[in-house]
């Protein structure tokens, strides 16, 4: 019998949201593909108030029950301080850190003319702000490194942005203009980073977790076919490719996710061009030639369409 292949063998990961949902099983299938993972998570609800570490010690006690090595981690990873030291409790145990996938976050969707300042601050702060702050850390671990000497580090950085962040979806704008935000990100510490040998990609995962099943009605109004065809385990499948040396030519992309199917969403790019006229008066038929030229903006599936509050093709 062949041993099986493992595709982050002796790495070390750090998973942040990692007791639930998308980061539980990213945790358990990187454990499985050989990474020693630090399961981060603070146990919050679904709407990011409480705290409760049992999840994440559930997913620890499992990884190594399967033969693998995993601690846990219950900071706030929107605290630059316990981020810090998030990442330093990784390095302190195994002696450096390799992956970091930033997965944390929660919603709190409301319509822009009935949300409240703290469902802004907080989705903003645990998914925009929550990138941030280990991906500092980490990559100051990583700069380190490279000045003493090590070449061509192959640590990777797996963000998660949202559908809604890339082409909008009704009810959240504070979770849209976070993901929105962490799929820019990406792009920029790509850039950054590429001379350390480090890659930067970012997923815009839509799976059957328990945020998305409370929106549907709760889990029980979720058919076994339905969860099955967006289980999480699809999107844990590219984290994992990602993270492995097959990926080091792979950076800056992001990659719209659900179930069996995976697009790479392309992102902006400069579209048709006119010449200003300068007065008002004259723009009409300039933005009439630019709008019937332009391609539609997308939905929240990737497909280019019209409708309500989306651009058209004429004026």
């Amino acid at each position: 019998m062949t041993d099986p292949i493992r595709l982050v063998d002796g790495k070390v990961a750090v998973v942040t949201g990692a007791g639930r949902g998308l980061g539980r099983e990213h945790a358990l299938l990187l454990a499985q593909h050989g990474a020693k993972v630090l399961v981060n998570d603070l146990g919050a609800a679904g709407d990011g108030r409480g705290i409760d570490d049992g999840p994440a010690h559930e997913v620890a006690a499992l990884i190594r029950e399967q033969g693998g090595e995993a601690m846990v981690n219950g900071s706030d990873i929107a605290d630059f301080d316990a981020a810090g030291q998030m990442v330093q409790q990784a390095i302190d145990a195994w002696g450096q850190v390799d992956i970091l996938v930033n997965n944390a976050g929660f919603l709190r969707d409301k319509m822009i003319f009935s949300m409240e300042e703290d469902d802004w601050d907080a989705v903003i702060n645990v998914h925009l702000k929550g990138h941030f702050c280990p991906t500092r850390h980490v990559t100051a671990h990583w700069r380190a490194r490279a000045k003493a000497g090590e070449e061509d580090l192959g640590a990777r950085i797996v963000n998660t942005a949202s559908p809604s962040g890339l082409y909008g979806n009704v009810g959240q704008s504070n979770y849209g203009a976070a993901k929105a935000g962490i799929a820019a990100l990406t792009t920029v510490w790509a850039l950054e980073l590429a001379r350390y040998g480090v890659t930067v990609n970012c997923l815009a995962p839509t799976a059957m977790t328990r945020l998305v099943m409370d929106v549907m009605g709760g889990e029980e109004a979720v058919s076994a076919e339905q969860k099955e065809a967006m289980a999480p385990r699809w999107i844990s499948a590219v984290v994992v490719w990602l993270c492995s040396a097959e990926a080091r030519k792979v950076t800056g992309r992001v990659f719209d996710i659900r179930g069996d199917r995976i697009q790479i969403a392309e992102g902006w790019h400069g579209g048709p061009v006119e010449q200003n006229p300068g007065d008002p008066v004259d723009m009409l038929p300039v933005m009439a030639s630019l709008m019937a030229e332009a391609r539609l903006n997308s939905d929240l599936f990737g497909d280019d369409v019209e409708g309500p509050g989306r651009p058209s093709h004429e004026i």
